[in-house]
């Protein structure tokens, strides 16, 4: 299957530090043809951090994309009826919003596009990015993992040994992992061992 001409909602939520591995998978999937709609929490278009600032970091995927970029509810509620998308991205995904996205709180457009396409029953990709994976943000990411039309780009332990409660998704396999999911496949593994991966690339 070919991502050309399938129209790709992109989220981004407030894990700054992942933002660099995440650019070059969304340069990947516009260079194949799909049409990708850029989507961002609150934090993200205002806060400035020194992995770089919010307006920066907006007019880049602006540019990437050849599409102004989603940055409010109300701009992001049309792509349930009026603008359907063929599957929905949340990359990276932070703690605070897996949690909200799992009890059902639309309080962001990023969050607000993934409920409209989970409304059209279309898929809902996530690379998740937090320090409370396996703390007490386990319970949403299992009711996440259990949700029907909702998959994972593979995650693990970055840092098991000073933050045994974090798992980040390797972003790598995110073009892979919607390529499944609009198959209505769970790419495998789900869980990989993220950190030792890591080290071999060193």
């Amino acid at each position: 299957m070919s991502l050309k001409g399938k129209r790709i909602g992109f989220g981004l939520t407030g894990s700054h530090c992942t933002y660099d591995a995440v650019i070059p998978e969304i340069e990947k999937l516009v260079k194949e043809g799909a049409e990708v709609l850029p989507i961002v929490t609150y934090t993200v278009k205002t806060t400035n951090t020194r992995f770089g600032e919010g307006e920066e970091w907006v007019k880049r995927l602006e540019e990437i994309t050849g599409n102004e970029v989603i940055d409010t509810i109300v701009k992001a509620e049309p792509l349930g009826p009026k603008i359907p998308l063929d599957c929905m991205v949340i990359a990276p995904l932070t703690g605070n919003s897996m949690s909200k996205l799992a009890n059902a709180m639309t309080d962001s457009p990023v969050l607000m596009a993934a409920k409209a396409t989970m409304r059209n029953h279309r898929p809902v990709v996530l690379g998740v990015s937090t320090n409370d994976a396996l703390g007490l943000n386990g319970v949403n990411l299992m009711r996440l993992m259990a949700t029907k039309n909702i998959y994972f780009i593979p995650f693990g332990q970055d840092a098991p040994h000073t933050k045994p409660n974090s798992m980040v998704a390797k972003m790598s396999l995110l073009r892979e992992t919607v390529l499944s999911a609009l198959e209505g496949r769970q790419l495998q593994p789900v869980i990989i061992e993220k950190f030792r991966d890591e080290i071999s690339q060193r």
